[in-house]
């Protein structure tokens, strides 16, 4: 007998969760597994990648604090084996209900390290309601002992399945990528990728690039973000004529492709996909030590290194190491293919949604 599941997101737009859904929804078996993905707004790029038969249900409310009431009703009209709400507010709000529907499964994925995260007191109130989830997926060891020890969760609760990468679909970008003209074949060339706000770091990693100045290494930043305009004026003031913002790109690969280092700056993460990405690209990472997995991902010296992006000097040492290390990029590929594909991770949450 086929299980009915609905998955919960604001919409689907290009982020980790919105991504992590799409993929599981479109992969499941259909003999065993009738997914749904009900959107607050029916809106983002990954609704292009979405297969025909994966139904959208668009409760057309803007705003997450609003949205309590019609997703409680579809859940009542709908009587779903199975709710996985994949947004961490949304979770919260959804924890104080999930009792109302004794014959349903409540699964909540959390999408960051939460004391790190989320910093709102009337949304860590909700938390307190958290173990009446099912079953809660946490994507590191982090967050998993983040949420015992500063939310009471019980550990029979939780579950850690890492993020998978999809390595098919990052291959054909590739074959598809050429050398980006902004590479300058003088120079090393190094790229960081995010969302431009405080928890990614780049703060950290333009006081870093003010130790370089003097070698000829590029910083190639991609992504946009509320704090574009803050970390553009910082560049000027400091003088980094050697760092180049290219805002949001389509395809990231072609820049991993013909990067010479990977950096993560965040200053904590869920389980970051870009770092998974870099690797199927095959580039050596440097990434800053914070909470979110990042030691589950990186093998030291082999697919790259961690270290502590607040000691610029050392850092910036590293970074003029780094590009020069003659690495094996299909031993850097390797090393994350063979533990973060889609098709080892996709079991896990197959299995522990048809065994609940």
């Amino acid at each position: 007998m086929k299980k009915s599941i609905i998955f919960i997101l604001p919409d689907l737009e290009t982020g980790g969760a919105e991504r992590i859904v799409t993929t599981i929804a479109n992969h499941l078996p259909r003999e065993r597994f009738s997914p749904s993905i009900l959107l607050l707004r029916k809106e983002g790029a990954y609704l292009d990648f979405l297969k025909p038969d994966v139904e959208i249900i668009d409760i057309q409310t803007p705003r997450i604090r609003h949205s309590l009431k019609p997703i409680l009703l579809e859940i009542k009209k709908r009587k779903p084996d199975i709710v996985f709400s994949g947004f961490g507010e949304v979770n919260a709000y959804l924890s104080l209900f999930t009792r109302l529907f004794p014959n349903t499964k409540f699964i909540a994925r959390e999408t960051n390290v939460v004391s790190q995260h989320v910093t709102r007191k009337e949304i860590r109130f909700f938390y307190k309601f958290y173990n009446g989830y099912d079953k809660i997926i946490a994507q590191s060891n982090d967050m998993q002992q983040d949420l015992v020890k500063n939310f009471g969760i019980k550990k029979k609760k939780l579950v850690k399945i890492n993020n998978p990468v999809d390595v098919n679909f990052i291959e054909e970008k590739l074959n598809q990528s050429e050398r980006p003209a902004e590479f300058s074949h003088q120079y090393k060339n190094v790229v960081a990728i995010g969302n431009l706000s405080a928890r990614k770091g780049f703060d950290n990693l333009l006081k870093v690039f003010t130790r370089l100045k003097n070698q000829n290494i590029l910083l190639h930043i991609l992504g946009d973000g509320r704090d574009k305009e803050v970390l553009t004026q910082m560049k000027e003031m400091l003088g980094l004529d050697h760092v180049i913002f290219h805002g949001k790109k389509t395809n990231p690969y072609q820049y991993l492709k013909f990067a010479d280092l990977f950096i993560l700056s965040s200053r904590y993460e869920g389980f970051p996909n870009v770092l998974l990405e870099a690797g199927i690209c095959g580039v050596y990472s440097l990434a800053n030590n914070c909470p979110g997995g990042i030691d589950e991902i990186i093998i030291d010296q082999i697919n790259g290194e961690i270290a502590d992006i607040e000691d610029y000097d050392n850092f910036a040492e590293k970074i003029k190491h780094a590009v020069y290390k003659n690495n094996n990029r299909e031993n850097i590929k390797e090393s994350i293919k063979s533990r973060f594909s889609k098709e080892i991770i996709l079991k896990k949450y197959e299995d522990l949604l048809w065994n609940l």
